[in-house]
């Protein structure tokens, strides 16, 4: 195989060129996400499902509000007169009447119940959206890291494939004038076809991890700012587990739903009850009437205005409404238990990413050491291979050791950092301003 080596750093050259080059088109996390509220399908949803469960709360009011209705007619008559001295004559005369009507619920424990349950509703619309904004928090943050991580690792690659061209390079030279064997050439070409198949897979994975970011957001020209290092990653703070769990049981939004939907079921007890109940009304009405071309004394103008109290107890429903109320109480049950299944996910949920962001803290550390040692290993190797105690293979397995530790240290980085929003996330105090604290650490 032929190599143009000397065309191989001005190829990283310019692929480092091209990922690191033109900071006034990368965009930071907070103003993808910022992009994100405006495209992203899923949460536009939440927010019209979120307006739509405000309305449906409002409309819970007409409940305890009186109704008004408005009604008229027009009517006309023609009559023909048979006997008389007016005989073989038409009269005719028209009228126009109205109707008032108004409604005020006094007493309908029912509907007293329905309008809670309303603002229940508005409780529950409000704790939807923000378990939406969370997941969209958490889902570009992942999308965004995920480019990073994987234009990390086509960077590593692209390195990696320059030492070992220049490994192979130096094989070659040793075997053309004796001083090393034809395996030594022949491992290191297998190792540099081996870092060319790893190149082609970590573009493609960056172009596939681009799209997605590039689908959260709605652009196609998305840029993330890299990671600024060296970084501080922070440990969890509050540094106690349990706190975080007691934390989540009044904070994460789908523990808020639950319990609301636990209100709204003993409110559906209450109508259910109501339907053993009385109920009382007050209505008044006022209906004018006017004759045009009046055609007796008895077709006179009026207005009449009625005032009325109307009174309704159910006495017997054929147990609609003590079957209703069975039903009700085994609801309020089911909820209950919904509440307490939740509780204990949400709390294994909190445990579970504490301890994912505490190990891959630690993660982080271990691999920073042996990113070090992986160095050192090389170094020693190269020394070696140069004055004759190591061999080709010795170098060319270093190199790997050391690139792929590089790739595991970075990706450890960006994991910790969406292992911190997903632990917010967990017990439900994720908040777009905490996508501040991570913005800090990016470039400029």
């Amino acid at each position: 195989m032929n190599l143009r080596l000397s065309a191989v750093p001005l190829a990283l050259t310019g692929l480092l060129s091209v990922i690191f080059s033109a900071p006034t088109q990368a965009q930071n996390l907070v103003t993808l996400f910022e992009a994100a509220k405006g495209y992203d399908a899923a949460y536009k949803s939440a927010q019209s499902l979120y307006t739509a469960n405000l309305a449906k709360a409002e409309q819970a009011k007409a409940s305890v509000l009186p109704t008004v209705g408005l009604s008229g007619a027009t009517n006309m008559t023609t009559v023909d007169l048979l006997t008389g001295a007016l005989a073989g004559q038409s009269k005719s005369y028209s009228s126009l009447s109205a109707n008032l009507n108004v409604v005020q619920p006094l007493y309908r424990p029912a509907n007293k119940a329905t309008y809670n349950q309303g603002l229940k509703q508005a409780e529950l619309a409000s704790a939807q959206l923000k378990a939406s904004e969370q997941d969209l928090i958490v889902r570009v943050s992942q999308a965004y890291f995920d480019v990073l991580a994987s234009r990390d690792s086509l960077t590593f690659v692209q390195a990696q494939k320059t030492a070992v061209a220049e490994q192979l390079a130096a094989a070659k030279r040793n075997f053309e004038v004796g001083t090393s064997t034809i395996t030594d050439t022949r491992e290191a070409q297998a190792r540099y076809d081996l870092v060319l198949a790893q190149e082609i897979a970590a573009e493609n994975d960056l172009r596939v991890k681009k799209l997605a970011l590039d689908l959260l957001v709605g652009s196609s020209t998305t840029e993330p700012r890299s990671l600024v290092l060296p970084v501080q990653l922070q440990a969890p703070q509050p540094a106690d587990i349990n706190t975080w769990v007691m934390q989540s049981a009044e904070l994460h939004p789908g523990i808020v739903q639950a319990r609301v939907a636990l209100d709204i079921a003993k409110l559906e007890i209450e109508k259910a009850q109501a339907g053993l109940k009385p109920t009382l009304d007050l209505t008044a009405g006022f209906s004018p009437t006017r004759y045009i071309n009046g055609y007796s004394a008895t077709q006179v103008d009026t207005n009449a205005i009625s005032i009325s109290l109307n009174f309704n107890m159910p006495l017997f429903t054929g147990y609609a409404s003590e079957n209703r109320i069975k039903e009700t109480l085994a609801l309020e049950d089911k909820a209950r238990a919904d509440v307490e299944t939740i509780e204990r996910n949400v709390a294994q949920a909190t445990r579970t990413a504490y301890l994912g962001l505490q190990s891959g803290l630690g993660q982080v550390n271990a691999l920073a050491a042996a990113e070090a040692s992986s160095q050192s290993a090389l170094d020693a190797n190269q020394l070696g291979y140069k004055v004759g105690v190591r061999i080709n293979i010795d170098v060319l397995n270093s190199q790997s050791q050391l690139f792929q530790t590089k790739r595991d240290l970075a990706k450890a980085r960006y994991d910790v950092l969406v292992g911190q929003l997903k632990l917010r996330q967990a017990n439900g105090s994720l908040k777009a301003d905490d996508l501040q604290a991570v913005n800090a650490l990016l470039a400029k």
